[in-house]
């Protein structure tokens, strides 16, 4: 067994014992979780996580650790052969969408994330299919945070370029007011001025009172924004730890993040009205 005293605070807190006693009251936890695509195959290999109320939690990792994996099992999206998720301490295990939907979790996959054919306007409309009468507010309510959606509501999403259809997915998770965001990969592809406007984006909606899980292979970035942070590695947690201690610590700077000039990062300000143009 490993000498606890030999651990780092990031190694530490990625414990199985620091875990259960942190996670306790937080607004979502997953325990020791087991799941894959297909039989016989595990992707996360006892994997534990939780999101207090009010964070931002990023997840980052090498290629193929299971960060897209922990959010989809999250989201009932794929099996989840060991362990347990809950919110709020109601268990929510392999729930479906809809259920999630209504207890207040919103997700924004990476890819295949509009209905090309729809208006931005017919979009938002379907992310609040389950209460069209609050359409009109919560259509106020999202533009505010993204400009662009009210001032091109009647054009098609699939007309958009990457960045413009980002925003159109999130402002459609966001239509039902939820308490948890999860966003997987959402700055992947996007230019870098795009980039930028999604982590800022990210923490207006934070500021609202959205509590957010963000997987990233925008390592630095990611860190930058997020309370706290998990490092994935094979399945299970390898490091967990404030945002800033991760992109400062040598090991995760050595192991996952490379060189990283602190002098020459960006600082994620205040939201500013986004060019339309990418």
């Amino acid at each position: 067994m490993t000498d606890p005293q030999a651990l780092s605070p990031a190694e530490l807190a990625a414990t199985p014992e620091e875990h259960q006693r942190r996670a306790v009251n937080s607004l979502i936890r997953a325990d020791d979780i087991t799941a894959g695509y297909l039989p016989g195959i595990n992707i996360l290999e006892g994997c534990n996580f939780y999101l207090d109320q009010g964070e931002i939690v990023g997840i980052i990792g090498p290629n193929g650790a299971g960060k897209s994996t922990l959010l989809k099992a999250l989201f009932g999206l794929i099996p989840i052969r060991k362990g347990a998720v809950t919110m709020g301490g109601e268990n929510i295990t392999s729930a479906k969408a809809h259920r999630l939907v209504q207890l207040g979790v919103g997700y924004v996959p990476q890819t295949q994330n509009v209905f090309p054919s729809l208006t931005i306007e017919e979009n938002l409309e379907m992310g609040i299919f389950l209460r069209p009468k609050k359409f009109a507010e919560r259509f106020d309510a999202v533009a505010d945070l993204f400009p662009l959606l009210s001032e091109r509501r009647k054009v098609k999403a699939g007309s958009l370029s990457g960045g413009e259809r980002q925003m159109v997915a999130m402002g459609r998770a966001l239509m039902m007011e939820p308490a948890v965001l999860l966003l997987d990969e959402p700055s992947a592809g996007l230019s870098p001025m795009f980039q930028d406007q999604v982590f800022i984006r990210c923490k207006a909606i934070n500021a609202t009172g959205v509590s957010i899980i963000l997987v990233e292979q925008n390592a630095r970035r990611c860190l930058q924004i997020c309370d706290r942070g998990y490092v994935l590695d094979q399945g299970r947690n390898a490091y967990t730890d404030t945002g800033e201690s991760l992109r400062n610590d040598p090991k995760i700077i050595e192991l996952y993040l490379g060189t990283l000039a602190g002098s020459s990062e960006k600082t994620v300000e205040a939201p500013k009205k986004v060019d339309t143009q990418e």
